[in-house]
């Protein structure tokens, strides 16, 4: 049974599952070469896991492999395979981005947006302009910026005299973190000092008698302000799904009719940071009586009082809930805020990666390893496994990073729950198209103390892919299904030869 290229745009549209395209085997037709270079202890058969080796031939995995298992308190590795070979970390590089921003931001920083006036308030009128002030927080939303307006409300102001501006320039602006990814996906927003619902706005479409009813908007849990400043409009088309153009200070959207379906909603991308931001505060400052102008942007902070602030939780739980959701737009503000603290004056992501990088050389003595980004999400970076484990091992089981880490969950080879008595992982995970990765530490039952990373990718079969094949690719989903099995049999492996007494 094959898809229809409108069942196909319907489902990257909903973000529903479509079924596996014609991928190739779990099993090669050719046997797979030995592979080369392995070092293992001999397998207990009480455990019944198989050798490494015959791990890495049965999951049937095009590309390159990087695999390295080590005591997490000696560094000693345990077992390896092509340890050396640097591959695309992709979110596993968020953690290279955690002990970064720890190391020069501090555990309990914090990020902050303000409201300053110019002016004295004046019988409930700010005698001057107001300017909403970005600090680069990466968790506010349009719940934050209502409390701020709750705020200005309780001092009095009804209106102003003068400007209503937004500074955006506390981090640098940034278009989109990769540049080769599909204008729509809303893991690929742009990056500034003002980053609102994470710069993304919810697009959402309902069928009517005449057609669809279409709305933007900057939903939180308690406000829900429509946004007029990005437009959408539907086409009689069958691709592309969606296409963008900025048109002065306007963002306008398409998408294809034939995808809507019944009804939907999906975020989209925001590139306009600052007018998005400006004009979401102005209608939730109009919902608590307060009436500004019409914003605009400015290059600098004017002198005068802060009326209204809002502060982020420490970073550290802004980095714990990264590491979770793995939220890109968190990754990249947080490395650019480090580089900042470092001194720094990288303007854009590539610069503040390379510091990140010097950094990280210094560090741990990875000295090959490079990033293009905090995030993981570009596909240049390259860091090999044996690099990654020592980071983690020079880090400390005690240190940092351990308890940012989220838990992994042991599954056998249905997926289903299988864990193993007194044996816990965490771990981050990374996943791009035909790339997979992951890296962590196993406690085991025995009280042995375990340090890994395994990355594997096919950069030939991902340096094929078309832009707009990028949200889900022609056999991508099997491979990394294939690439998941391993990685559980692996840590299997790992917990029964060297964790179980």
């Amino acid at each position: 049974m094959y898809l229809t290229r409108r069942a196909l745009i319907a489902g990257l549209l909903a973000g529903v599952s479509l079924p596996a395209f014609a991928g190739a085997p779990v099993r090669s037709l050719r046997p797979v070469p030995r592979p080369k270079g392995i070092t293992a202890k001999s397998i207990k058969k009480r455990h019944e896991a198989p050798a490494l080796e015959q791990i890495l031939q049965d999951a049937g995995l095009s590309g390159r492999m990087s695999v390295v298992v080590a005591d997490a308190g000696t560094g000693k590795v345990l077992e390896s395979y092509g340890e050396n070979t640097g591959l695309p970390p992709a979110s596993v590089a968020k953690t290279i981005t955690s002990l970064y921003a720890l190391n020069h931001l501090g555990t309990d920083y914090q990020f902050n947006t303000q409201v300053v006036g110019t002016g004295p308030i004046v019988n409930g009128t700010l005698k001057g302009d107001l300017v909403l002030v970005g600090g680069g927080d990466p968790h506010l939303d349009s719940d934050g910026l209502g409390a701020l307006a709750a705020q200005l409300k309780a001092r009095g102001i009804k209106r102003i005299t003068g400007k209503f501006s937004v500074f955006t320039k506390a981090l640098p602006y940034q278009r989109s973190i990769d540049a080769g990814q599909p204008d729509h996906v809303g893991y690929n927003p742009s990056i500034s000092g003002l980053n609102l619902n994470f710069n993304r706005v919810y697009f959402e479409w309902k069928r009517t008698a005449k057609g669809y009813a279409v709305t933007m908007d900057a939903r939180g849990e308690r406000f829900r302000p429509l946004v007029r400043g990005i437009k959408m409009k539907i086409v009689n088309r069958e691709a592309p799904l969606f296409t963008y153009k900025k048109s002065g200070s306007s963002e306008n959207w398409t998408v294809a009719r034939p995808a809507l379906g019944k009804g939907g909603g999906r975020w989209l991308p925001v590139r306009e940071t600052g007018g998005y931001g400006g004009e979401v505060f102005r209608a939730l400052a109009a919902q608590h009586g307060v009436k500004l102008p019409r914003g605009r942007t400015v290059a600098s902070i004017p002198a005068g009082t802060v009326l209204a602030r809002g502060d982020s939780g420490p970073i550290w739980k802004i980095l714990r809930g990264m590491l979770k959701y793995s939220t890109n737009l968190t990754a990249e503000v947080s490395g650019l805020s480090a580089s900042r603290a470092r001194g720094s004056k990288a303007s854009n992501l590539a610069a503040s990666a390379r510091e990140m990088t010097a950094w990280a050389q210094g560090a741990y003595g990875i000295g090959s390893a490079k990033f293009v980004d905090h995030s993981g999400l570009g596909d240049k970076s390259r860091i090999s496994a044996r690099q990654m484990t020592n980071v983690l091992v020079k880090t400390g089981w005690n240190g940092p990073l351990r308890p940012l880490l989220k838990d992994i969950r042991l599954v056998n080879s249905k997926g289903r729950k299988a864990p193993i008595a007194g044996v816990s992982v965490v771990a981050k995970t990374g996943t791009l198209n035909f790339t997979s990765a992951l890296s962590g530490y196993i406690d085991c039952p025995n009280g042995r103390k375990l340090a890994f990373t395994i990355f594997t990718a096919d950069l030939t079969r991902r340096s094929k892919i078309s832009k707009a094949q990028r949200e889900r690719p022609e056999g991508g989903r099997s491979w990394g299904k294939r690439a998941k099995r391993m990685q559980q049999k692996l840590l299997r492996r790992w917990a029964l030869e060297y964790g179980v007494a």
